[in-house]
């Protein structure tokens, strides 16, 4: 059984006790699926103000739904569609303070209003995405991208 304590309102803080406690989590476990799962809990748990975390996977050339916490949501995107496949199509992560605002935003739930999406690429081949909603308006920063961006450097060569 893991049992973390992170409780800090210091961003950076935050980030670097998520990535040990990842770290933790992914070390020794070979299976991606189970290793995208306990990410999504850890973020779920110890991130605030989020209403949806989880991943999609890279699928013959479009985003298939992997484990997630949250809602029940979409369970295929097209490459360059929505938040998520643009993070995909374009291998750079989406900061999105508005998701009504977002060009061909899919919507999988309403009560979405701001969006982080962080592409995961191990050695060239892009493995599929994290995708973080907020119910709060411009609730992701440059601070939350970078570190995802570090989170998803250590899931990566651990997704099988």
């Amino acid at each position: 059984m893991y049992a973390f304590d992170i409780a800090t309102t210091d961003k950076t803080a935050l980030y670097r006790e998520l990535s040990a406690a990842l770290d933790a989590l992914t070390a020794d476990e070979p299976d991606g699926i189970a290793n995208m799962a306990n990410a999504a809990a850890l973020l779920w748990q110890f991130l605030p103000d989020l209403n949806w975390a989880g991943f999609y996977r890279a699928v013959k050339g479009e985003l298939v739904l992997g484990p997630f916490q949250g809602k029940a949501a979409c369970i295929r995107i097209p490459f360059g569609k929505g938040v998520c496949g643009t993070a995909a199509a374009t291998e750079a992560t989406q900061i999105v303070a508005d998701v009504h605002a977002f060009p061909g935003h899919i919507a999988c739930d309403a009560d979405s209003r701001s969006e982080l999406v962080v592409p995961i690429v191990q050695q060239g081949t892009l493995l599929g995405v994290l995708d973080l909603d907020s119910p709060i308006p411009d609730r992701f920063d440059a601070g939350d991208a970078a570190g995802c961006e570090a989170l998803m450097a250590i899931l990566a060569p651990r997704l099988g």
